[in-house]
């Protein structure tokens, strides 16, 4: 995708939504001692998701799997919606665009593995990690150069918001 296609798409966004396994983190699965999933998540992903916030974007989950540690980083970072547990992520998709009056095109999706490639190829703007399976890839407007967990989604913020023309304006808010 060329640069004048990615500001154009990018200008009509009104909503970031992300996957969280191999997303938001490394994609490895840890348990505690009570078999308590246990994640990863970087902070500069969740700066960039407040960034994207602060410049009018609505910012998501959407994520076939749940659990209290994603729940909990939802809550620590204001998200404007949290789509766990769903198994049809197109569906949830859909009905997400249904409830809030939007058009597939006024939305980001960042995704990383099969589960995801309905919503990327229907999404207005597709991104996916560095590390994301080869069929993601295949059909993303954009592969990010760092991985999954490591500052993808900072990364995706940041491009989106450049587009826009707004990078600079969030930039200069935490000075």
């Amino acid at each position: 995708m060329g640069t004048e296609e990615f500001e154009c798409r990018a200008r009509a966004l009104k909503w970031l939504l992300t996957d969280v396994d191999g997303v938001l983190t490394d994609g490895r699965m840890v348990y505690g001692p009570d078999g308590e999933a246990l994640k990863i998540f970087h902070a500069r992903d969740g700066l960039g998701l407040k960034m994207a916030q602060r410049a009018g974007l609505g910012v998501g989950l959407l994520s076939a799997r749940g659990g209290p540690a994603v729940e909990h980083r939802a809550r620590e970072l204001g998200l404007d919606v949290v789509l766990l547990k769903k198994k049809n992520k197109l569906a949830a998709f859909n009905a997400f665009l249904e409830k809030h009056q939007l058009t597939a095109e006024e939305i980001a999706f960042i995704g990383d593995d099969l589960p995801d490639l309905q919503v990327l190829a229907a999404c207005g703007l597709a991104l996916c990690p560095a590390d994301a399976a080869q069929p993601v890839k295949d059909i993303a407007d954009t592969v990010l150069l760092l991985p999954g967990g490591r500052g993808a989604v900072r990364e995706a913020v940041e491009k989106i918001l450049s587009a826009r023309g707004d990078l600079e304006g969030i930039h200069s808010s935490f000075r």
